[in-house]
């Protein structure tokens, strides 16, 4: 019996942990709109050619008015942070603790400290008006997929899921027409939730393109949808 009733007192105080993380996130992210998520791999070393283009593309957001969202850690989570942190918009980092990655990256405005992933996903996706993911492993394709999953079951708006690396994607992509439209798994419109854009400038005016018609504020609809995440 006193065993149980530990057992139930220690899931109650992870049961407000998680609350925690959600009552904080709403709390210092509800000004940050309009934003961008970057995604992308925490071993990509500061110097290649896929940290340098994030750099320039988290800095055009920043300048185009964007704050920039990634995981805070090193990598493309750290070039996408720098290239916001010097421009004029804010740069958000949105930690995860794990005990194998090396500590969050200097170049945040503003950073949250998550200890569940679920979590860490909801602050992603309620905040952002656009995903940009670059190559990265298997935590860039979860999230990736998330953002897909979300859009196309209308639990989220729809809103630009940009993919950077041709190379990188295509074999993907490919994959996706194949074998999941191929046998009839998605739909014939699902694919082209994704676009592939490489040039930094023409990202930037990808997501200006998609929202010139109904602006960057939500609908009362999208922040219900938002609210059922």
């Amino acid at each position: 019996m006193e065993r149980a009733t530990a057992t139930k007192a220690r899931e109650s105080w992870h049961v407000l942990g998680i609350m925690s993380e959600f009552i904080e996130a709403s709390e210092r992210l509800a000004q940050i709109r309009p934003a961008v998520s970057i995604f992308g791999s925490a071993r990509i070393p500061a110097g290649d050619p896929l940290y340098e283009k994030t750099e320039q593309i988290a800095r055009k957001l920043s300048e185009a008015g964007f704050s920039v969202i990634s995981g805070g850690g090193p990598g493309i989570m750290e070039a996408a942070n720098k290239g916001a942190y010097e421009g004029p918009s804010p740069s958000v980092g949105l930690n995860i603790e794990l005990p194998f990655e090396e500590s969050s990256n200097g170049y945040q405005n503003i950073s949250l400290y998550f200890r569940h992933f679920f979590a860490r996903k909801v602050a992603f996706v309620k905040y952002t008006s656009a995903y940009v993911v670059l190559p990265g492993g298997y935590g860039t394709l979860d999230e990736l997929f998330e953002a897909l999953t979300l859009v196309q079951t209308n639990k989220s708006r729809r809103m630009p899921i940009i993919l950077v690396g041709a190379d990188y994607w295509q074999g993907l992509l490919d994959w996706i027409r194949a074998q999941p439209l191929g046998r009839g798994l998605i739909s014939a419109g699902d694919p082209d939730l994704m676009q592939v854009i490489d040039d930094p400038q023409a990202i930037v005016d990808a997501i200006f393109d998609f929202y010139q018609h109904e602006g960057f504020a939500q609908s009362p609809g999208e922040r219900e949808q938002l609210l059922n995440l």
